[in-house]
């Protein structure tokens, strides 16, 4: 375990809070040399063979963390499958700069290229959802080659070019006017199968304020117009996967989902090359991971 010291304009969140969560047994790593990090600490997930033929790279967004994963996993890890799962700075386990500016679309996106040149992740499986489609479904233009598969759930391309749906709006005003608003509420409302423990896990990394600036500036960094920082990186991904994306898809889609639902996912699918339909989860909402057996099976199934 890296043990580097806090960077003085960050705070890293107390091991103990991460003690005995329900579902999610692994081991942390961390990365602290990555050049964009500038001494951050990054934790992620390294589970199963180093030599597997494939590597899952699960990628969570706001307000999660690999937590978000700990359902599917397994079933990747059972099936013989590497598993790589990033914690975004300022999520998880991860280090938490106490600036909202220090984050950014193409400052995020930088931290994940590095991370997986560092690792130097082949045949990978690429599987995203929210934020972690925003900025996952861009990486694949840098290295093609790396990139076998693609496993997407309920995200969209931030080209700043089309607007914004009325459910996003209604979501990042939320943000803005409640900016300690319970995470563990959140997946509580949304998912009645969870139990406390596990909702507890979602409001872990964040205790104060000063470790939640990554919630409190997230929502307003989707691309809104054509300028905006990360379209023409997301607009670049939109005609990669329409044009040149040569591996298999699934795509699984929480129909609860208010905001990024069936006609998002319907949308999303006609722009990735020979996508199939999608699987509809019909009791899953925006978090599909916490009723993802279904999707990762099927993603198994196909990517052999």
């Amino acid at each position: 375990m890296t043990t580097s010291p806090v960077r003085p304009d960050a705070v890293r969140t107390p091991d103990e809070r991460f003690g005995d969560l329900p579902g999610y047994p692994w081991a942390p790593n961390y990365i602290a040399d990555l050049p964009s990090l500038a001494g951050l600490r990054m934790h992620y997930l390294d589970e199963g063979p180093r030599d597997a033929a494939s590597t899952w790279l699960c990628l969570h967004g706001n307000p999660t963390w690999s937590y978000l994963y700990r359902k599917m996993i397994p079933i990747f890890l059972q099936a013989g499958h590497r598993v790589v799962a990033p914690d975004l700075i300022g999520f998880g386990r991860s280090d938490k700069p106490t600036d909202e500016s220090a984050h950014s679309f193409t400052w995020h996106r930088q931290v994940l290229l590095e991370f997986v040149e560092r690792l130097d992740l082949r045949n990978v499986v690429l599987v995203v959802q929210d934020w972690g489609g925003l900025l996952g479904l861009t990486l694949p233009i840098a290295a093609p080659q790396r990139y076998r598969d693609l496993l997407v759930m309920n995200t969209a391309f931030g080209t700043g070019d089309a607007p914004l749906g009325a459910g996003f709006l209604a979501w990042r005003e939320m943000c803005a006017k409640n900016p300690g608003f319970d995470v563990g509420r959140l997946f509580a409302r949304g998912n009645p199968q969870m139990s406390p423990g596990e909702c507890a896990a979602y409001n872990a990394p964040f205790p104060d304020a000063a470790h939640r600036a990554a919630l409190r500036a997230f929502p307003p960094m989707v691309p809104e117009f054509p300028d905006a920082n990360g379209a023409a990186e997301s607009r670049a991904a939109r005609e990669f996967f329409s044009q040149q994306w040569q591996g298999r898809t699934v795509m699984a889609v929480g129909a609860q989902d208010p905001v990024m639902g069936v006609p998002a996912m319907r949308s999303l699918q006609k722009l990735i090359r020979n996508c199939p339909d999608p699987l509809v989860l019909e009791q899953a909402g925006h978090f599909v991971q916490e009723m993802g057996e279904p999707a990762a099976l099927a993603a198994v199934q196909a990517f052999r």
